[in-house]
């Protein structure tokens, strides 16, 4: 009877001592070959949530550069998941959407859109394409010193 657990499978192995055979691709444990992507990744629906959210505030981004890219010349935009856990002292309850941070030390103006926040307060891909639209305008309105009405004139209310 032999120790080997692969062997009691029907699997071979190549981790014998000299063995010169090229590694054995194994099957999972129900013997089904391994799993490749359920989807190419040429198609739309490929890209996940995170990638689509980035796709949605780079639009906006792009958007409002066509306006204003001389005020917004070397700010930087960035997404990430969560906002930190303690809250600006000019934020009052809530969980914020974004958050601007201005240019310090020889860093760059930052804006950044929380994206789990604002994809819990959306209905459906074009609601939150229109958020993240909001919130990034905002957000440079903020920066600027100018009504966000100004600076995206098609904003919905």
């Amino acid at each position: 009877m032999t120790t080997d657990p692969y062997a009691r499978r029907g699997l071979t192995t190549s981790r014998g001592a000299g063995s010169s055979a090229a590694p054995v691709r194994r099957r999972d444990r129900r013997g089904h070959g391994p799993r490749g992507p359920l989807m190419p990744t040429s198609m739309p629906a490929y890209r996940t949530r995170a990638q689509r959210f980035d796709d949605y505030v780079l639009d906006a981004v792009e958007r409002i550069e066509r306006r204003w890219s001389r005020q917004l010349a070397g700010t930087e935009f960035a997404v990430e998941d969560v906002p930190p856990s303690h809250p600006a002292p000019w934020e009052h309850g809530g969980v914020p959407l974004g958050r601007y941070f201005p240019a310090d030390a020889g860093q760059a103006a930052r804006i950044v859109i929380y994206r789990r926040p604002v994809e819990s307060r959306s209905n459906d891909a074009l609601d939150l394409a229109d958020l993240v639209r909001e919130v990034v305008v905002e957000q440079v309105a903020h920066m600027i010193g100018r009504a966000p009405e100004e600076i995206d004139p098609e904003l919905r209310d």
